[in-house]
């Protein structure tokens, strides 16, 4: 069996190769190959996952669709040369080109697996090949819940919506339901039941998002054993945890790290509380730039590199890391977050975001406004930096909201182990297929 993984953004490319590596720990595991249609796939790279065309990073980042200046760049910057190329690219491994004919693999089955929107999933469909679909961009959330239909602001996406009676468009619908689409898998349980009345495929496997977030649990004493100090403060047993999310991309994470240090300058003149703020920072931005960022605050380094302000049980600590993701998300209390992924996996363990828009490209206002449909009760969108304190004092004090927005989050995120159910799944449908090619 032969696999090609299409994706297209940074984000998906992440996911998709969650569900590679399952598959590849699988007795079964297909001959795998990628093709990022957005930006050059360094995750498949390392990964040792070979790529079958070219590739290269646009001027809007992969956010072509959020303005339509971002596309007129794209185009100046050779998008339209660049899709044909891949489109024949996938044509080609379609056919087997290139293998030789002495090759097995020439002869072997062959499937595609579409991981994003739309974009990748037309690939799929234009390729002539059996394929699946890890629909990431989309959820019934953005415009129902459980109680029923959402206010929206877009008079037209809503009554398109309405009228149509999915999230998913009547062309997107039409490609998920072609004879060659094996298996759908949306994010979450309401777009796959949602899907299914429709006759697609839809699997309700969850959302790879909370794969690989796991952390083990600190001993009494605070820290796991032989791990670094987080700090020379230990907090006091009331202190309040928050992770900062700035974000990942630059040069746009920059200027949201500036506003969430605003927030917490807000917030340390409200708080009667000892603080613990664990920024995830982004191994693709410049530290030394944030720290600077950080002196200008007045913020006063501490001997292990960490920051701190005020005295005694109000002192408050800054620590910055790259390289303690998972457990600064589970250390946390809550977040204050302008990001897209990372503010969904916060939410998915349980626990609430508070989230103000930027200047984009990504966190604009009208991503962060879709983001608190998307992820429900468990995210505050407050319109500025200085009204993070008083939000935080809102949650904190209302404990049957803070219980709730631990059930929505487990809900519409899903439990972790979801690229392993979708792996399983897909090598059902390749057995499938090659008892079906040797009939």
């Amino acid at each position: 069996m032969r696999l090609l993984c299409l994706s297209n953004g940074h984000g998906e490319d992440a996911i998709a190769l969650r569900i590679l590596q399952a598959l590849q720990s699988s007795p079964h595991a297909p001959q795998i190959e990628a093709l990022p249609i957005v930006g050059e796939g360094h995750a498949y790279t390392r990964a040792g996952i070979p790529l079958i065309g070219a590739v290269k990073t646009m001027p809007s980042g992969g956010f072509v669709y959020m303005d339509g200046r971002q596309l007129a760049r794209d185009i100046r910057g050779g998008l339209l040369k660049l899709t044909v190329t891949q489109l024949q690219a996938v044509r080609a491994w379609a056919r087997g080109a290139g293998r030789g004919e002495a090759s097995p693999l020439s002869h072997s089955p062959s499937f595609i697996l579409a991981v994003g929107d739309i974009v990748p999933l037309l690939f799929a469909w234009f390729s002539g090949v059996p394929y699946g679909f890890v629909g990431t961009a989309k959820s019934e959330y953005y415009i129902r819940d459980e109680a029923g239909w959402l206010p929206r602001k877009s008079w037209w996406s809503d009554r398109l919506e309405r009228w149509t009676g999915c999230i998913y468009h009547p062309w997107e619908r039409w490609l998920m339901s072609r004879p060659g689409c094996k298996a759908v898998f949306p994010r979450d349980s309401i777009t796959a039941q949602n899907l299914r009345r429709y006759g697609i495929p839809a699997f309700d496997m969850g959302n790879p998002m909370m794969d690989g977030l796991e952390w083990e649990a600190p001993d009494k004493g605070g820290r796991i054993p032989g791990e670094p100090v987080i700090s020379s403060f230990i907090p006091h047993p009331s202190s309040l945890t928050i992770v900062l999310l700035p974000g990942s991309r630059p040069p746009e994470a920059y200027g949201n790290w500036e506003m969430l240090l605003l927030a917490v300058n807000g917030l340390l003149a409200q708080m009667e509380r000892p603080l613990l703020l664990l920024a995830a920072i982004a191994p693709g931005l410049d530290l030394d730039r944030l720290h600077q960022a950080v002196q200008a605050f007045r913020w006063q380094p501490t001997a292990d590199g960490t920051y701190a302000v005020g005295f005694g049980e109000n002192r408050a600590i800054l620590v910055l890391a790259q390289d303690r993701y998972a457990e600064f998300l589970h250390r946390a209390d809550l977040a204050i977050a302008m990001a897209g992924t990372a503010t969904e996996q916060f939410i998915g363990l349980g626990k609430p975001a508070i989230t103000l828009p930027g200047r984009g490209p990504q966190f604009t206002p009208g991503f962060a406004e879709a983001q608190t449909r998307l992820l429900g009760p468990s995210v505050t969108l407050v319109q500025t930096p200085e009204q993070v304190a008083s939000a935080i004092q809102a949650l904190l004090k209302n404990p049957d909201r803070l219980q709730l927005i631990a059930e929505n989050g487990r809900r519409r995120m899903g439990p972790p182990g979801s690229a392993r159910r979708i792996a399983q799944c897909l090598i059902e449908q390749f057995r499938g297929q090659e008892i079906g090619n040797r009939r």
